[in-house]
């Protein structure tokens, strides 16, 4: 069951498409927790899971696998991927080793 979404625009070749993430509900595995996303790049839906203790981690960790895949992406670094606007970020959280990546509000805003 999807829990939550975000549509993110990407421009290319004068053209706007929509990059759709899909956050699904964490489920119990034997002794932890998975939480599944996809994000439908140009080339092909991506299907990723993480796992935590319990389901906030896995959940967490999801959140922050997405920002991760977002600001390592080829997309990402050919400035045109948008949420709210370009190079003001995309919402999601990233692991402290790519907190030197966000940009706009993600930058402003992160923990």
């Amino acid at each position: 069951m999807v829990i939550a979404s975000r549509a993110l625009k990407l421009q290319q070749g004068g053209k706007e498409s929509e990059i759709a993430i899909r956050v699904f509900a964490p489920r119990k595995a034997k002794d932890a927790w998975s939480c599944q996303y996809e994000i439908d790049w140009p080339e092909g839906t991506q299907r990723t899971e993480s796992w935590g203790i319990d389901s906030v981690q896995s959940l967490l960790v999801a959140l922050q696998m997405i920002g991760s895949d977002i600001y390592t992406s080829s997309y990402h670094k050919s400035g045109n991927l948008m949420f709210e606007g370009l190079r003001r970020g995309y919402g999601f959280p990233v692991p402290k080793s790519l907190e030197d990546r966000l940009e706009g509000d993600d930058a402003l805003y992160s923990a």
